[in-house]
């Protein structure tokens, strides 16, 4: 019901009244952290296809504030991190590792409220985010947006502009919008563009809708064909152009459970209805949650590491989790 009054008003005018006023207080707390070694429980087992588990975190912090982690950037140097939780904040932070490169803590860790996107779950709720340069892309369910933003001397994004993603909004799912925000990288007919793949809001075909959006403002739809009970939580590319995505299962009679797909990121196309291969699948016999979160860096020798963070929906029952895997390939050398 709220979509009307602020198309009418235009998206434009009525969120750059919430860009004005202070900057919102630093939140710095510390997290605890304790390494997980394995990924299947009860099994020494590192290696799961062509992946390699690269160790992970189970983590619980100070302050009340932390978790929900919708989204997660780590920046080149496998150590600064960048996010969004959905109830509304930014996080910031440092991954502390050992020698090995697995992942040991998080430290140096603050939050700052999304004050400048209004107040209220409605406004605020923030699930995909991505880095390119020193521009930051956070995508918005609920009343869906894209919000453009520049990196700020503290690490925290500035707020530039707004605008509704590419699609009939009249299909949109309230709260299974876009989720996946990634630019995609050199090499690819769409370079430099704007990839958004919604949760679970769905095409004719029942496949699950997703754009393309150029720098220039043009722009164009394709889908990702739905496999199953999943849906998307988010997405990035690797270098060679192809795309992980993250996939997340909850029901009752199957449980919680997590996927990754790998889609080519040449089949995307205006029209098209892109598919990949399955490359992990896990459930509750695995150190998984409610995995939300997506990013992909390069370790020293080429290998793409991709780092995985849960939202736990501040619920007891659930766990605030960081997930490494290098994407070493099937003879265990770089992908």
């Amino acid at each position: 019901m709220l979509l009307r009054p602020l198309r009418a008003l235009g998206l434009a005018v009525l969120f750059a009244t919430s860009a004005a006023g202070a900057a919102p207080d630093t939140i710095k707390m510390d997290v605890t952290s304790r390494p997980i070694a394995d990924f299947r429980i009860g099994s020494s087992q590192q290696r799961f296809g062509e992946l390699e588990f690269a160790g992970g975190l189970e983590m619980n912090a100070s302050s009340r504030h932390f978790g929900g982690l919708s989204a997660i950037h780590v920046f080149g140097d496998q150590s600064s991190i960048l996010g969004v939780a959905d109830t509304g904040f930014w996080y910031k932070g440092r991954i502390e590792r050992d020698a090995t490169g697995r992942a040991t803590g998080l430290t140096d860790v603050s939050m700052r409220e999304m004050s400048e996107f209004g107040e209220g779950k409605w406004l605020t709720d923030a699930e995909g985010m991505t880095v390119s340069g020193d521009d930051v892309y956070v995508s918005f369910e609920r009343v869906h947006r894209i919000a453009e933003l520049k990196r700020g001397d503290d690490g925290f994004p500035v707020l530039q502009r707004q605008y509704e993603p590419p699609v009939d909004l009249r299909e949109l799912r309230s709260n299974r919008g876009f989720e996946t925000i990634a630019v995609a990288p050199e090499g690819l007919p769409y370079a430099g563009a704007l990839v958004g793949i919604s949760e679970k809001s769905l095409d004719r075909n029942r496949n699950i809708m997703a754009f393309v959006r150029h720098k220039d403002g043009s722009s164009f739809e394709f889908s990702v064909k739905r496999v199953g009970e999943f849906d998307i939580t988010d997405g990035d590319f690797l270098p060679d152009g192809d795309m992980i995505l993250l996939e997340r299962r909850f029901n009752i009679s199957d449980g919680i459970g997590m996927r990754l797909r790998r889609v080519h990121g040449a089949d995307i196309e205006k029209g098209a209805t892109v598919d990949g291969e399955i490359i992990l699948e896990a459930d509750l016999l695995y150190q998984i949650d409610n995995m939300e979160g997506l990013s992909i860096t390069i370790d020293p020798d080429g290998t793409p590491r991709l780092t995985l963070v849960s939202d736990d929906n501040h619920s007891i029952l659930q766990r605030n989790l960081l997930l490494e895997f290098r994407l070493v390939g099937q003879d265990g050398a770089p992908s």
